[in-house]
């Protein structure tokens, strides 16, 4: 690491006609479909992709996951923490070959992550998951709550917001040449909803 570096805010943008503020990262932090979590472990580290939900009331990100793995064993022995939140644009082709660049939207969390034990944070932590991931759907109508045992089996984890970032690059709609990423791939071996099921 630089000197320069080192003397840098952990939050601190090097493109700062990309940066957005605090209003604009609440927002995107509400509609971000996942995020990647990096622990640390004796130097080696570690990043857990999840599903998450911002509680903007607290200032803090939960998670939920296993009560024994790595994430959970990381999370224990403390420590800080990063957490990113990003979504992908277009390609944006260029004549030379280092001007090509990416349309991109991403908040950077940097904080303390915690595993929750009460009860009742956890239970309302898991709510609001349950409440972005399936907004249309009902608890006692939809579905049957968590139950005590099914609460008991289950990790939640907080992280604790001490700073954060957030930056984008969109460029206009008519931006020329601009294409997907997708358009000129394979497609992907993950296809939702096609489970290989063995013959009967």
């Amino acid at each position: 690491m630089s000197a320069e570096d080192s003397s840098r805010a952990l939050n601190e943008i090097r493109r700062r006609d990309r940066a957005q503020n605090d209003t604009w990262i609440r927002a995107f932090l509400h509609s971000g479909a996942w995020g990647a979590l990096a622990t640390v472990s004796e130097g080696q580290p570690f990043i857990n992709t999840n599903l998450y939900v911002y509680d903007e009331s607290a200032h803090a990100i939960y998670l939920h996951g296993a009560r024994v793995g790595r994430t959970h064993s990381n999370v224990e022995q403390g420590g800080p923490v990063c957490f990113n939140v990003s979504e992908m644009g277009r390609i944006l082709p260029n004549e030379i070959a280092l001007e090509f660049s990416l349309e991109y939207a991403g908040v950077t969390v940097f904080g303390r992550a915690i595993v929750v034990e009460d009860v009742d944070e956890k239970a309302r932590a898991l709510q609001l998951l349950l409440d972005k991931y399936a907004p249309h759907l009902e608890p006692d109508r939809h579905y049957r709550p968590a139950s005590q045992d099914e609460l008991d089996r289950t990790a939640v984890f907080r992280i604790d917001i001490d700073s954060w970032s957030g930056k984008a690059n969109v460029k206009a709609v008519d931006f020329p040449g601009a294409f997907s990423f997708y358009e000129h791939r394979p497609p992907s071996p993950f296809t939702p909803g096609a489970i290989d099921r063995p013959a009967l």
